[in-house]
């Protein structure tokens, strides 16, 4: 079997991920960047660091793809990316199990409000449409997440907002979990992907 270099999984990588026609455009406009290392699965990624799921978690939400419901106040984000294997292969089928602070900064303790989880798609693909959550008291502002993939353990997680000045004073805060952030459009949108240890 004939095994293919760095660069030759790294192509294939980006082509498989939708990023080739971009980056052949630049090529053809003569202004391809140096590519820094994307959060590369072809040479082994780290998995997603593991976080503690906090007191607020309740098992048995509903499956839906959003949290938004009638009297949710709060400014509207879309949250999406794609999980993938440690071996760079998209994670079908995996479960996302997502719980928040309301925009008060209190969690929903008798039922589910702002609690939901979906199944990434074929490609490992995810979108969820909620709220930034508001700030609880000692923590900075975040998302939880509970992720496993079919027949794999469970990460539980948290993910971070970028500029955050309560990030500083937040023990827990990791920087490898913060999401990268567009606020530029009429709608906020954020970007994660996460990798499992599968």
């Amino acid at each position: 079997m004939q095994t293919r270099s760095v660069s030759e999984r790294r192509r294939d990588f980006l082509r498989k991920s939708g990023a080739v026609p971009s980056t052949i455009l630049l090529w053809v406009l003569g202004h391809a960047p140096s590519v820094a290392a994307t959060p590369a699965c072809a040479d082994g990624h780290d998995a997603t660091p593991r976080q503690t799921a906090g007191p607020f978690f309740l098992p048995h939400s509903p499956q839906r793809l959003s949290l938004l419901e009638p009297g949710i106040d709060g400014t509207k984000i879309v949250l999406s990316g794609r999980v993938w294997t440690s071996q760079c292969k998209p994670a079908s089928g995996a479960l996302l199990d997502f719980w928040h602070a309301d925009d008060a900064g209190q969690y929903d303790e008798a039922g589910f409000r702002l609690r939901g989880h979906q199944f990434a798609d074929g490609e490992g693909r995810y979108r969820l449409e909620t709220i930034v959550p508001g700030l609880y008291p000692g923590r900075t502002r975040h998302f939880h997440v509970t992720l496993q993939a079919p027949g794999g353990r469970i990460l539980t997680t948290q993910l971070y907002f970028p500029g955050e000045r309560s990030n500083a004073q937040d023990s827990l805060f990791d920087r490898r979990l913060l999401m990268s952030i567009d606020d530029k459009s009429d709608q906020k949108a954020a970007r994660f992907d996460f990798v499992l240890a599968v």
